[in-house]
């Protein structure tokens, strides 16, 4: 379709240049918008940093990395999101495979069940383990064991978070591999293991690498859970530049950190993009219908048990205590004191809090579609290493630091015209762009499943440019745009590295006050913490479940 789009554009130069233009036009406020309030926010922070008396202190850069401190958190940093993947990957994999090679009872509701744990805010996870692993935990009151300040509960805090990105990048693809083909290569006389090897898992490695290469960003960029569960002991990258700018106020090392973290993130993010134009040029596929089945024998049970058993105890226990703890005091004390105005920890009753953070994500995923939208339109246009580029640009907010960007915004955002510090907006403009490359991955492999030549008829008719995406391409879109809405808006819900810098205290969001909670002493605001966070739980498990009913087909896949 590209190709005859394209041979189409060469015959007729006008209609080439039509094309360009509409593609700049969708693009030019998704890169105005990235310009102001991401990359001047992160420049602006990094310049004040290196910028010092009228010149650039470049050496800053070594002297930061000269520190044994410094170099520990780097290590630190790089190891645990390497164990992190590792670990995933490792308890993830046969989940995979359970969800796209069987077929059971209650199927549908435990994939959503696995997806809920990821658009779950980083605090809810890091207080869920808190509960489950801390001081006065399950584990401490069963056995007096506490895994809490041990690297140990990270690990496991980052498999909980990312458990559903290998389920879902892996097993969308494992579901529609044909199976024909390892089968034959059995018949010629292969054992299982090697008709697997050489079969299935050459065709499943790019999507096995590009879910490893995004566990690896996530956790590489971890924040919440190690604030929370590392306490003094473990400090990754994001957790560092936080305590630097916050903290110490040492801007130097901060803007020094953010590059090394902004490199990192870029390069990341160059080598998944290789693996997803790798994945789409897999082996042969075919309907899901055709490849999911009831176990058979003894050993697909035994592996269909093993699997629901490590769901129970990795992913739904942490949450089941987690709702515990919150219901610990009787007459539900913990959740009634929300309404109480301590004139302590906010200047408002805690509850307060959720009509905020529900009003900060719904700007936020209004802004978010907007923005992202365009963007998807303007990808479905290829045009080589510009679109290519412009891709990237919106993928970067997942791996640049949200303390820098949310740091910039009121260091950057402070002047006539753009003085937003006193401004409501300034939150969901921050939450909105992490939502926005979840709106574009949303919405772009439909918008590219468009037949162009729809859109051709339609401007060959005189229909404008506008026109031909509200009567050809939204009528397509509509499921995915609503698919792309549950996931900004739950993104944006549990937002906390940026919005902990910009929330006003009379206007503090659910993740900010769960945070503020976990830091006074005392078991009321330990109580408080644990009801919000569990209000917060209902709230996108609710959103995720409504977007499984929107999102979800015959065969249950994306």
């Amino acid at each position: 379709m590209d190709l005859a789009r394209t041979e189409v554009a060469g015959r007729n130069p006008r209609a080439a240049r039509r094309q360009g233009a509409t593609r700049l036009g969708l693009m030019a406020l998704p890169v105005a918008f990235f310009a102001v309030f991401f990359a001047y926010p992160v420049v602006a922070i990094v310049a004040r940093g290196l910028h010092v008396d009228g010149g650039w202190r470049f050496g800053r850069l070594w002297d930061v990395l000269a520190q044994p401190d410094i170099r520990h958190v780097l290590w630190f940093t790089t190891w645990q999101a390497l164990a992190s993947t590792a670990l995933t990957l490792l308890v993830a994999l046969p989940g995979a495979y359970v969800f796209a090679r069987f077929e059971f009872r209650g199927k549908q509701l435990l994939r959503a069940v696995v997806t809920v744990p990821f658009v779950l805010p980083t605090v809810v996870v890091g207080t869920a383990f808190l509960a489950l692993l801390g001081r006065g935990g399950l584990l401490d009151e069963l056995w007096g064991v506490r895994l809490d300040t041990t690297v140990w509960a990270i690990l496991l805090a980052h498999v909980f978070f990312n458990y559903a990105v290998v389920v879902r990048t892996v097993g969308g693809l494992w579901s529609q591999l044909d199976p024909r083909q390892e089968e034959a290569a059995r018949m010629l006389g292969a054992s299982r293991l090697a008709a697997w090897r050489r079969v299935t898992l050459p065709a499943l490695a790019p999507a096995v690498a590009a879910a490893a290469l995004m566990v690896f960003l996530f956790t590489f960029t971890s924040f919440g859970v190690v604030q929370i569960l590392g306490g003094p002991t473990f400090s990754t990258l994001e957790v560092e530049i936080y305590r630097q700018t916050s903290e110490i106020f040492d801007l130097g090392t901060a803007a020094v950190l953010t590059i090394i973290q902004f490199v990192a993130a870029g390069a990341i993010l160059a080598v998944h993009a290789a693996t997803v134009r790798r994945r789409e040029t897999a082996l042969r596929l075919v309907s899901a219908e055709t490849t999911a089945r009831r176990p058979r024998g003894a050993g697909q049970w035994a592996l269909l048990a093993g699997v629901l058993a490590s769901i129970a105890v990795l992913l739904v226990l942490p949450l089941a205590v987690l709702v515990q703890r919150s219901l610990d005091a009787p007459g539900f004390r913990y959740y009634r004191s929300l309404a109480d105005d301590d004139g302590g920890t906010f200047l408002v009753a805690p509850i307060a809090a959720i009509g905020n953070s529900l009003e900060y994500a719904l700007a936020a995923t209004a802004i978010a579609l907007l923005i992202g939208g365009l963007a998807a339109a303007a990808l479905t246009r290829r045009a080589g290493r510009l679109v290519r580029g412009f891709d990237a640009l919106l993928m970067l907010p997942l791996g640049v630091s949200a303390v820098t960007v949310g740091f910039g915004f009121l260091i950057a955002l402070d002047e006539p015209p753009l003085d937003l510090r006193s401004s409501w907006i300034l939150v969901p403009l921050a939450q909105a762009l992490v939502g926005v490359p979840f709106v574009v991955r949303t919405m772009l492999p439909v918008l590219r499943a468009v037949d162009g030549r729809l859109r051709e008829a339609a401007a060959v008719l005189g229909a404008s440019p506008w026109r031909v995406w509200r009567e050809v391409d939204l009528p397509m879109v509509r499921r995915a745009l609503l698919i792309a809405a549950g996931f900004a808006f739950a993104v944006s819900l549990g937002e906390f590295g940026a919005t902990v810098f910009i929330a006003r205290p009379d206007n503090p969001t659910l993740p900010v006050a769960v945070a503020r909670l976990l830091g006074r002493a005392g078991d009321l605001n330990y109580g408080q913490a644990m009801a919000l966070s569990t209000i917060l739980m209902a709230v996108c498990a609710a959103a995720l479940l409504l977007l499984e009913r929107v999102r979800t087909d015959r065969t249950g896949e994306f």
